[in-house]
């Protein structure tokens, strides 16, 4: 019977977004991650961020679609005072916002040691608030 520690491993990663807006890839962390916890197993990962004001997305990167994803959060939730949850810089209600339209979490199939992603997806941190510049994304591996 397989020893429950080798069956669920866990990660913090400690990311620094600054402080602008931005899509930050976590593809290559995810994918060292696995290479030392999941070598060959079936599985899947967990990537989860413990912040209310971030979520997690798996997009394209590289071809605009990260400034993209930006823009039209801008759109749906536009950095002003409308927002009743007013601490912080002008317009951050929103950023409390944001983890109901890009939720704090997604799960990734695992096969063979990697993750069965498609030719063009990359699994991405989306973080609006400029007001804190460090985050932590936990990664589990359940295999």
């Amino acid at each position: 019977m397989e020893d429950m520690s080798d069956a669920f491993t866990t990660r913090t990663l400690r990311i620094t977004t600054g402080n602008r807006e931005t899509v930050h890839d976590l593809t290559g962390a995810c994918a060292s991650f696995l290479r030392e916890v999941a070598t060959g197993r079936d599985g899947l990962l967990n990537v989860f961020t413990p912040h209310a004001t971030t979520g997690v997305a798996i997009l394209e990167t590289g071809a605009g679609s990260d400034d993209d994803l930006l823009a039209a959060l801008h759109t749906l939730l536009p950095a002003d005072d409308r927002w009743q949850h007013r601490h912080g810089s002008p317009g951050h209600g929103r950023d409390h916002v944001l983890p109901a339209l890009v939720p704090p979490h997604a799960t990734i199939p695992v096969v063979s040691g990697e993750m069965a992603l498609g030719t063009w997806q990359s699994v991405c941190l989306v973080d609006t608030n400029k007001d804190n510049p460090e985050r932590q994304v936990r990664l589990s591996f359940l295999g």
